[in-house]
């Protein structure tokens, strides 16, 4: 028998069904992969199997593990298989993570609790675990809070708790979509390294087809609730059945219909000299006076706590020396690890941060202090996560209009709001509604409308569809690549995920520890780069082979 056997599962909340007829089968040491669109009931299916359903919800079927029925056990009993012979992995850690415990007590609890063990040996192990997953004893010791990581170790220690009690499944859900591509890759490969060496099951679950093409041994593609398809995995991204799936692959490699034209910054020409005593220079050898954004020797200093009494302030340049242009209607990517400096180079660029040394220029204006109120309207930001940049409490229709207040509110105010929202693909009277009342691609598309409204120059998309399936994620940049053609917009666009920034721009920066170490034309930098660590996130970024996505055109899908 499987060691995971889920069967018929029925799932519903008042009445309305949320699973319908779900079965898959997991073997000890096997990767599954659990893919489908936001709502197709990936998340749902896990918290199942983990009881952890909320109130309300009724399930019937069988879950079997190791041959007992989950569905079957009280409250009192799955408390017990929780953790000992199922963990669980979230996807956000500093929300899963308790904030005022230290790393080494929240692994030695569980130990405490299900193991009844003493705390000095509980932590022991918690020390053993942490050693496991990649942060060492001497630059990781147990006192260390989860504020005081970064969101890959963070995610390490989430893990570090998940396998504590050796368990024989392992659940991860999304477990890497708010990571950039090498944190990304170590994860991956340490949860990899996990069920191969402990012969644990796992259950993947995600968006990203690259990853699961990767990792997985089988997939499961779920859709309104129901497995529509299920396989290993390279044959089902070769020759996919069913419509849908076919439609999920083709989306992972979708490309805008209207591609971003070049602005003239685009013809500058950058080639890496020698590197010298450690430190890559870059030269340019041509130069545009039109440029929209002019960024010159930009640099952003901060002052670190003292180490010991009277020592002096180390400092930490998040910006060291940048330098670039982009020019009218030109799509811009900017790459690189968390921590590199792209989000305080945004603050500045957004006026929202001082430089100590170099300048930012939007067309005539200087950006920073002074800066006139007309001329910020002319650079607009959508960010990653729209339900958490809006007023909940507020009308959409006052949320898109609230770049306004750069500009003063003409009379015909929510005119042009209904023409926003028309234009992004949303209905008129949806200005009407509360943010709530939108899916994450809906209101993704609102965020759009807001920083549309006041018609600006320059939109900064700082990780604006990392959070969405793919299917959304290929009509939001349809969208942006049709407005960029209709209103000549300039783009900067940050993002982890290098195939989207590959796809959508056509010039890209590469950011190391504050400097840009590699920029030029998109396409010939992810062909051919010039700098080790441009070298090192291509490496790093999943992708499906392309042998498989060729193979796929020839596939006849049963409707």
């Amino acid at each position: 028998m499987s060691l995971l056997h889920i069967d018929t599962l029925d799932l519903s909340f008042a009445k309305t069904p949320i699973l319908r007829g779900v079965t898959l089968g997991l073997e000890p040491g096997e990767i599954l992969g659990l893919v489908g669109e936001s709502g197709s009931g990936k998340s749902m299916t896990a918290l199942s199997v983990m009881g952890l359903l909320p109130q309300g919800a009724r399930a019937t079927g069988r879950i079997w593990l190791d041959g007992q029925d989950l569905l079957a056990l009280s409250e009192r009993q799955m408390c017990a298989l929780r953790g000992n012979q199922i963990g669980m992995i979230f996807q956000e850690p500093m929300t899963a993570l308790n904030p005022l415990m230290t790393i080494g007590d929240q692994v030695a609890e569980t130990l405490m609790v299900h193991r009844k063990m003493p705390r000095a040996e509980a932590r022991a192990i918690a020390r053993a675990k942490l050693d496991r997953v990649g942060l060492p004893g001497p630059r990781f010791p147990l006192s260390l809070y989860p504020h005081e990581l970064s969101g890959g170790q963070r995610q390490r220690v989430a893990i570090a708790l998940a396998i504590a009690l050796q368990p024989r499944l392992l659940i991860a859900d999304e477990p890497t979509t708010a990571l950039d591509v090498t944190t990304q890759a170590e994860v991956l490969n340490l949860l990899r390294d996990l069920a191969r060496a402990e012969d644990m099951a796992l259950i993947l679950i995600t968006h990203d087809l690259a990853v699961v093409a990767g990792m997985a041994d089988r997939v499961a593609v779920m859709r309104h609730g129901q497995i529509v398809e299920t396989g290993p995995t390279e044959p089902l991204f070769r020759a996919p059945r069913h419509p849908y799936t076919a439609q999920l692959l083709a989306a992972s490699t979708h490309r805008p219909k209207a591609a971003a034209r070049p602005g003239p910054a685009a013809e500058h020409e950058y080639f890496c000299q020698e590197e010298a005593a450690g430190i890559s220079s870059w030269q340019k050898y041509s130069k545009s006076d039109a440029a929209l954004l002019r960024v010159a020797g930009a640099t952003r200093i901060y002052r670190l706590p003292r180490p010991r009494p009277f020592a002096p302030h180390p400092e930490l340049r998040a910006v060291d020396d940048v330098s670039f242009q982009i020019g009218p209607g030109e799509s811009v990517g900017l790459v690189g690890e968390s921590g590199c400096g792209k989000s305080t180079l945004t603050r500045a660029i957004l006026g929202l941060d001082p430089l100590q040394a170099g300048s930012i220029t939007l067309g005539a204006h200087p950006v920073g202090p002074g800066m006139p109120q007309a001329a910020r309207a002319d650079v607009q930001v959508v960010f990653q996560d729209p339900y958490g940049s809006f007023n909940p409490r507020q009308r959409v229709e006052t949320l898109v209009a609230e770049p306004f207040h750069l500009t003063g509110r003409p009379a015909d105010w929510q005119d042009r709001v209904a023409a926003a929202l028309s234009e992004v693909g949303l209905a008129p009277e949806d200005g009407a509604k509360f943010i709530h009342e939108f899916s994450g691609g809906q209101r993704q598309r609102i965020a759009i409308a807001r920083a549309l409204i006041i018609r600006p120059k320059l939109i900064v998309l700082d990780e604006a569809v990392s959070a969405l399936d793919v299917r959304v994620r290929a009509q939001v940049l349809d969208l942006l690549a049709t407005l960029q053609a209709s209103h000549d917009l300039a783009y900067l666009f940050i993002s982890h995920d290098l195939s989207v920034v590959r796809n959508v721009t056509t010039r890209c920066l590469v950011m190391q520890a504050g400097r840009i170490v590699e920029q030029g034309p998109t396409e010939a930098l992810f062909t051919a780069p010039r700098h080790p660590y441009t070298a090192e996130l291509l490496a790093a970024a999943p992708q499906i082979p392309p042998a498989w996505m060729e193979d796929r055109a020839h596939a006849t899908p049963l409707v």
